[in-house]
């Protein structure tokens, strides 16, 4: 096998898949929309079954169904039948997944779900099988042929049961009206956490917060920026009311126009009407607004006052960026 025949052979696969997924759009029907209605109105869960690699596609989308508001547990076929049915409580709805629908483990698990009275939802590829007849609501995920070679090989058909699985997802998040403030309530940890609920206060608030009086010298002016190693110091008055900015640029800027800078102050070399950013503010757009304007720090304001600096820096080590 060369070069040339592995990659007809992943281009081959690629089409057929993309064909499968785009075959999904003539089952979008009554039934699809009677599954989201119903299983946004249930106030159970939603429990998630299947066999074979259909189980693997079932633990994908209880994942995807958690994390976007709708409570979901998996059930291997397998293992409910010898035991685990008792996680099923009256108020749930049930979730089959099966290609063919006739499985040995589907074939006893189904009618022991419709003794208990729950609401059974079947996603299979034949809606002939004992799934589908036995279901009160049937998703098709019919495929022509399956990516493998042989047609044997769950491929095209796994890959369509995970789409009919987002698209539920999805329309379940819209008729919730789940939102990022809801996302972020499920996702508090890592970079994706970060980006949705971590503000300027929280990182204005750790860092130093240097400032200069308009009437300061150059002098103090660099000391300050020295020591508080956020490469720039706020101008603000008595009563911290934002003036300006001087950064290290200003600096190397002041020094290329004059040989003499002993006795200039703050107020002459601050730039004026310097970016801010409130510190209610989501850091995420703090550093959309650096990149914006190409800079490295912004200062943080609260009520006009000023709160700190927020850097660069500091969301590459949150790891924003």
């Amino acid at each position: 096998m060369n070069n040339d025949k592995i990659i007809q052979v992943a281009l081959r696969t690629i089409e057929l898949e993309t064909n499968a997924v785009s075959g999904l759009k003539l089952f979008i029907d009554a039934d699809f929309v009677k599954a989201v209605t119903t299983i946004a109105q249930s106030g159970g869960r939603l429990i998630v079954s299947g066999i074979g690699k259909s189980a693997v596609i079932a633990k994908k989308i209880v994942a995807t169904l958690n994390s976007t508001g709708t409570p979901s547990i998996f059930m291997h076929a397998a293992d409910a039948i010898h035991g685990d049915l008792g996680m099923i409580q009256a108020s749930d709805i049930v979730l089959m997944i099966s290609k063919s629908g006739n499985s040995p483990e589907i074939k006893v698990l189904a009618p022991l779900v419709k003794n208990f009275g729950n609401v059974l939802i079947g996603m299979s590829g034949n809606t002939e099988s004992f799934l589908a007849k036995a279901s009160d609501i049937v998703l098709n995920t019919t495929v022509e042929q399956e990516a493998c070679p042989i047609n044997l090989a769950p491929t095209s058909s796994t890959t369509a049961q995970m789409v009919m699985g987002d698209a539920l997802a999805v329309c379940l998040m819209e008729l919730k009206g789940f939102n990022s403030s809801d996302f972020a309530k499920y996702h508090p940890g890592g970079m994706l956490g970060k980006k949705l609920y971590l503000r300027v206060a929280d990182i204005a608030a750790v860092n130093e917060r240097p400032q200069i009086a308009p009437d300061a010298g150059i002098k103090k002016v660099i000391v300050e920026i020295t020591e508080k190693r956020l490469g720039a110091a706020v101008v603000v008055d008595a009563g911290m009311k934002i003036l300006g900015i001087i950064t290290d640029g200003d600096l190397r800027r002041m020094l290329e126009r004059t040989d003499s800078f002993m006795n200039l102050q703050a107020k002459d070399i601050m730039s004026s009407n310097p970016k801010t950013i409130a510190t209610d503010v989501l850091a995420v757009t703090a550093l959309e607004e650096m990149k914006k304007h190409n800079i490295s720090q912004l200062i943080a304001e609260e009520n006009g006052m000023y709160a700190g600096i927020i850097h660069l820096h500091d969301l590459v080590k949150e790891g924003i960026i």
